[in-house]
């Protein structure tokens, strides 16, 4: 047992702390969860007006009347989510991998928010294909004999594979815990706990750890390769027909993006849980700290590659790809979205300098602009991308796109799929893992 200088038992003191969020409801647990659950309420019975009268709701999937966009919100948005996943779990991984033991008490967050955005990312395409059956009918049958050169069954491939391992990462570090932390987690749960350590003993703990550890490199390695940076960009990056969206610079800005993205979302969903529950010794000022360092020098990536594209596609450049650039730095959401991005860098830089202006109020607000940021440009990037093609698509002027109240009604209700993924989750299972407060009580007994 070890203890603190008024001899407290820091270890009880700190597993109670731990699963505070298992053994407690409160007043505001209940209204977030009430507040999530009217968020998709929202989306489901707007999806079901397009169950019903398919995708001529959203003025979606034909050429002329949606104005020469096909794709919308829904991809944007996809895009979006699944950058979000594969920024939380690089950051999970290099923690593990890098010894990067600062963020560890964030680490377990980072990989629940890649399991529910991947899943938020999965649905997008499910609402996409319009009658759910088709990819029964259609992309299940298509994938052994098309994933040999299609890009997107390489993105179906690829992102699949991305959620097993990090399900099967995250279920094999939830076992230790649990082992340790029984006699504290409620009784209405055992079946659940029984089930997740079927077979368990504390000889395989030093095997799941090297079996981490692996996983971790391969993720570190698929991502800049084969996932953020690779497959999905490659989905628009090897289409030349598209002006806007060939180009190599495309993996890089992508995986910049995502990077940028998944640290504002961890950002906001560390601070939600040290509001909610007292964390401040758990997850500690220098976590946050960190983090908005990181934010700040993704912002920095994803602000520069944004200037490689501009000054590229507006210098000597072909075209169709002068003019698509032209387009984009003429619309003010773009700016908007550069703007928000630039004041999370700005700020992070500041504080840096001077850290008496650092807060995380202020921190998580300017997360917040980030993800609504990269989310703009994504959804531009999909959208004037076919509105600008090499070729015209249909006759007359390329029309315009605003997202109908039906892609707007997803995107709220993929966001309250993910707070209530967080909320349910957090009753279930420590969200924050047990070797986080271990460190400290080895530096407690050290001293």
């Amino acid at each position: 047992m070890s203890t603190d200088d008024a001899g407290v038992d820091v270890t009880a003191v700190s597993r109670e702390t731990l699963v505070r969020p298992i053994t407690t409801v409160t007043p505001r647990y209940a209204l977030a969860f009430l507040a999530a659950l009217a968020a998709i309420g929202v989306w489901v019975a707007f999806y079901l007006q397009q169950l019903r009268h398919g995708l001529i709701v959203t003025n979606l999937a034909d050429w002329g009347s949606g104005g020469g966009v096909p794709w919308g919100l829904y991809i944007g948005a996809f895009i979006w989510w699944v950058g979000i996943a594969h920024g939380g779990i690089i950051l999970s991984a290099a923690v593990r991998l890098l010894g990067m033991d600062t963020y560890q008490p964030v680490a377990r967050l980072a990989e629940l928010l890649t399991i529910a955005a991947l899943t938020c990312a999965g649905l997008f395409i499910l609402i996409h294909v319009g009658r759910p059956d088709r990819l029964v009918t259609s992309v299940v049958p298509a994938w052994p004999t098309r994933v040999q050169w299609s890009p997107l069954m390489w993105d179906v491939t690829v992102i699949t594979a991305y959620f097993v391992l990090t399900a099967t990462y995250l279920l094999l570090t939830i076992r230790y815990d649990l082992h340790r932390l029984r006699d504290r987690l409620p009784d209405r749960f055992a079946p659940i706990y029984a089930l997740l350590l079927v077979g368990y003993s504390e000889r395989e703990d030093a095997v799941v750890e090297r079996m981490v550890w692996w996983i971790a490199f391969a993720i570190i390695i698929m991502a800049p390769l084969l996932l953020h940076g690779g497959v999905i960009p490659w989905l628009f990056a090897l289409l030349p027909s598209m002006a806007g969206w060939a180009g190599g610079v495309q993996g890089p800005s992508f995986l910049s993006i995502a990077l940028t993205s998944a640290v504002s979302g961890i950002v906001i969903i560390a601070a939600a849980f040290r509001y909610a529950y007292g964390w401040e010794e758990l997850i500690p000022d220098a976590v946050f700290v960190g983090l908005g360092k990181w934010l700040g020098f993704f912002s920095l990536m994803f602000l520069w590659l944004q200037l490689q594209q501009v000054i590229t596609g507006i210098f000597a450049a072909p075209t169709t790809l002068q003019h698509a650039t032209e387009v984009k730095i003429a619309t003010p959401l773009y700016w908007v979205a550069i703007v928000l991005v630039a004041l999370a860098m700005v700020y992070v830089f500041a504080a840096s300098l001077r850290p008496s202006l650092f807060s995380i109020p202020v921190l998580v607000a300017l997360s917040g602009g980030v993800l609504a940021g990269t989310l703009i440009e994504k959804v531009l990037f999909v959208v004037e991308g076919l509105m600008h093609a090499h070729f015209q698509l249909y006759s007359g002027v390329p029309g315009t796109y605003t997202p109908s109240a039906v892609e707007l009604s997803a995107l709220l209700g993929t966001i309250g799929i993910v707070a209530a993924f967080f909320l349910v989750v957090s009753k279930v299972i420590p969200v924050v893992e047990l070797h986080a407060i271990e460190s400290d009580h080895e530096e407690v007994d050290a001293r």
